[in-house]
């Protein structure tokens, strides 16, 4: 496994219980965080409330050198000392990899591990391309069933497989268009039925189901 030789894009968060490292892939951008050290907040909180209010009490100077002390309240700190980020990617360096050809340091799933190249470099890469589209259409037809729309996908697919084109560049244009919005050429008009694919023959109704020849 090829370990990163340096962080990638980070940014500082604090969600109330001490600051956290947010680190990012250069290629998709999707995010890591590392865990905020919860028990130092709650220790050093504690310490500044029992050290500030002993310090408190004393008259005239009490507040003044009780900020001084106590320091800054971790539960508002919008940062990391280096060893604090050092920790803060020790605990998500091993979602990233670090492509040798482009050097970007990218996440597992922008990463291809047989190849050891970023997916944008990999000899691979068309390969990947066609398994990422053909899941992605899994999950589109997978959505469609879940709400029983598996049947309507289908038809829009049959509907858009029989929608004319042009001739010329191959753009698809609405049924009823005589030139193409794209480069002109004239559009030859529907010999089958867009229903059910019946030979129209000239006829302006189809003979079979009845639908109006377009």
């Amino acid at each position: 496994m090829t370990t990163p030789s340096r962080m990638p894009r980070y940014d500082v968060r604090n969600d109330g219980v001490g600051p956290y490292a947010a680190f990012y892939c250069d290629q998709c951008d999707r995010e890591y965080r590392s865990q905020p050290d919860v028990g130092a907040t709650i220790a050093k909180d504690v310490g500044r409330a029992a050290v500030g209010g002993f310090l408190r009490r004393i008259p005239l100077v009490g507040n003044a050198v009780a900020d001084n002390v106590v320091g800054e309240d971790p539960r508002y700190t919008y940062h990391l000392t280096p060893a604090q980020l050092e920790k803060a990617w020790e605990q998500t360096r091993t979602y990233f990899r670090e492509c040798p050809t482009c050097a970007q340091i990218v996440c597992l799933s922008c990463f291809d591990q047989q190849s050891g190249f970023c997916n944008n470099d990999s000899p691979r890469r068309e390969e990947i391309a066609e398994a990422s589209a053909e899941q992605a259409v899994g999950v589109i037809k997978g959505i469609a069933s879940a709400f029983g729309l598996d049947q309507v996908a289908k038809q829009a697919a049959e509907a858009a497989q029989r929608a004319p084109r042009c001739g010329q560049c191959g753009t698809m244009v609405a049924a009823g268009t005589k030139f193409c919005p794209e480069c002109g050429t004239r559009i030859a008009q529907a010999t089958t039925c867009a229903n059910c694919g019946t030979e129209l023959q000239g006829a302006k109704f189809c003979p079979e189901c009845g639908t109006k020849a377009e």
